[in-house]
């Protein structure tokens, strides 16, 4: 399983919210939640445990997941 860092070395975070947030991030796990969160965001899934996992998340940071989605309209 790809830890948080080897997906963030194979690709940095798309938004500059994420990115932001990730500066200070000392958590792998945490890494790897807003990094699925951003995905997510970028292509919600139809999958249930996919759309629970990012319904708590968002939950957990309404203010990044705000901006996530600010950031994506932005750029469409």
């Amino acid at each position: 399983m790809l830890s948080a860092a080897d997906i963030r070395t194979r690709k940095p975070p798309y938004t500059e919210a994420v990115r932001k947030v990730l500066g200070d991030a000392t958590n792998a796990r945490l890494e790897a939640d807003l990094l699925f969160l951003e995905a997510w965001e970028m292509h919600p899934s139809g999958n249930l445990g996919a759309t629970l996992r990012a319904s708590q998340i968002r939950r957990a940071n309404p203010g990044l997941a705000e901006e996530i989605s600010k950031e994506l309209k932005a750029r469409a």
